[in-house]
């Protein structure tokens, strides 16, 4: 275990001196869960909510959160934030709205802690913007997703273990689970056998969440532009569809303006 730089030898909390780093390009990707009962997921999806666009709020707060880390968190180091992406994904099957916030410096020290601040305050945002439609919306899973740069290097989360996400009792009435209906799509059938091992398809999920937050794309515009079904996108994500077709991984790439291959570099 490594040793906790933020004490000093008497053990008493100081700010580490960041002087003798090398300032190099530095990201962090943090994600935070959202979840609430369908019905109030709906007036997210039809512009409908109390207070206006709840998606749009939320990343500017998210983004603006970022930049006030280090007011907030005290031994934080002011940073020279180089940008700020975040990404409001609703899951309309899991009854959630999934944060993805990315962040990019170039420094002396990381941007962990700006990336998981604004993914916190995002999704506090979305509850804000939703309280008066459901008290009880919930804000879990708040963790750090990836970074890179730095002494330490690269880090990656571990996928996570049973999709215990899908196992949680949703809370939704007969009338609200029937108008949400419309919303959803059924995954398009896969052309051909799949082409790459379970293992490397949870490593393109996480390339294209990455992909998706480094370019501010939402999944219902970008499907929207490109033509295909935004469950399509979701399934994907979050692992009910294994793979993209060739055909849609196509389609994704032209409306984003770039190679199909490109969708899972990060």
């Amino acid at each position: 275990m490594s040793k906790l730089t933020h004490l000093d030898e008497h053990g008493k909390a100081k700010m580490v001196d960041v002087s003798g780093k090398d300032t190099t390009t530095r990201t962090a990707m943090a994600e935070a869960i959202v979840r609430m009962k369908p019905e109030t997921l709906a007036l997210v999806l039809d512009g409908t909510a109390p207070k206006g666009d709840v998606l749009a709020v939320a990343r500017i707060a998210g983004i603006m959160a970022a930049k006030k880390t280090s007011e907030i968190i005290p031994l934080c180091h002011p940073l020279p934030i180089s940008g700020v992406t975040i990404a409001c994904e609703p899951d309309e099957e899991g009854s959630l709205i999934r944060v993805l916030a990315s962040v990019k410096v170039s420094g002396q020290t990381g941007v962990e802690m700006e990336a998981m601040t604004a993914a916190t305050v995002a999704a506090l945002t979305i509850y804000d913007m939703l309280k008066a439609a459901e008290r009880g919306i919930v804000i879990e899973a708040v963790r750090l997703l990836s970074k890179d740069g730095g002494k330490s290097g690269t880090y990656r989360a571990e996928p996570e273990k049973g999709q215990a996400r899908g196992r949680l009792v949703r809370r939704a009435s007969t009338a609200a689970t029937s108008r949400l209906v419309r919303h959803r799509s059924t995954p398009v059938d896969a052309e051909g056998p799949p082409r790459k091992s379970a293992s490397d398809n949870a490593g393109r999920r996480d390339a294209l969440r990455r992909f998706m937050a480094a370019r501010g794309l939402t999944a219902h515009a970008w499907a929207k532009d490109a033509g295909v079904a935004v469950g399509l996108i979701f399934s994907f994500l979050h692992g009910r569809t294994p793979m993209l077709t060739k055909a849609e991984e196509e389609k994704l790439a032209a409306a984003a303006e770039v190679a199909p291959e490109d969708l899972y570099r990060s």
